[in-house]
């Protein structure tokens, strides 16, 4: 299944023949014989780790598209690399356009600022920055000059303005990953990438972290790409793919 259907409007994120490959000489797995090989084999014998294998997918504006799988399935390596945290070992990923592959780390990192979001299953949240202080973070870097204004819209759109100078260590688990929410939409991104976010979350918490994710996610426009095993939450995304041993199912 490569994720390709039919649609109007040019893809916001596009994948294609995307493969991640972990160990020395990580090209050997492209080629004939071994490009056939299963991922077991590949590691028994050559000690590389196929995360992604020949993947291909498009996201379309305004989207929740979630991909599903175990552990170990490829998950957060795609999501790493959608991210611009890694480079893929071959093949093509485009955001908005714009082949992030072929971007310098400088540029990137920019491009990541302006147009990409990111949510972690691990809230990390700096301990000595209040969550005001966390949130406005990612724009004082940047230069914004309304880096506060900005910060306190993120926190009130998250519920949390009571909140503003609370440290991480006296915040539940629920309003941290809100605060991270807050952190990932302050630069009013157009791609929120989001792995495993209520992961960390009893069911109950997790359910109303997911209810604002969706309700912000809908409320901004923003097209997102979800990585879960939590068939409760793919069920409210647009469109799903499931990935095992590193490639769709």
């Amino acid at each position: 299944m490569n994720g390709r259907e039919s649609h109007d409007a040019e893809p916001i994120i596009s994948v294609n023949s995307l493969w991640k490959v972990f160990g020395k000489r990580p090209q050997v797995a492209l080629e004939e014989p071994y490009r056939s090989r299963t991922r077991a084999s590949l590691q028994q014998e050559l000690g590389l780790v196929v995360a992604l294998r020949d993947v291909s997918f498009q996201v379309y504006p305004g989207e929740t598209f979630v991909v599903m799988g175990l552990s170990g399935s490829g998950k957060s390596t795609l999501l790493s690399l959608m991210a611009g945290l890694d480079r893929q070992t071959t093949g093509s990923l485009r955001l908005r356009d714009k082949e992030i592959s072929e971007m310098s780390e400088v540029k990137l990192t920019q491009f990541r600022a302006e147009n990409i979001g990111i949510i972690f299953q691990q809230f990390y949240l700096m301990p000595h920055l209040t969550a005001l202080e966390n949130v406005s973070l990612p724009l004082e870097m940047f230069g914004y000059e309304d880096y506060l204004n900005r910060a306190k819209e993120a926190l009130e759109q998250v519920g949390l303005s009571d909140r503003e100078q609370h440290f991480p260590h006296q915040l539940s688990g629920g309003e941290s990953q809100r605060v991270a929410i807050a952190r990932a939409v302050v630069g009013r991104p157009s791609i929120l990438l989001a792995d495993e976010p209520t992961g960390n979350l009893d069911n109950e918490t997790g359910v109303q972290v997911a209810n604002l994710l969706f309700d912000l996610v809908k409320t901004t426009g923003m097209t997102m790409l979800l990585v879960t095993h939590n068939t409760e939450m793919a069920k409210r995304c647009s469109r799903q793919l499931t990935l095992q041993f590193g490639t769709f199912q």
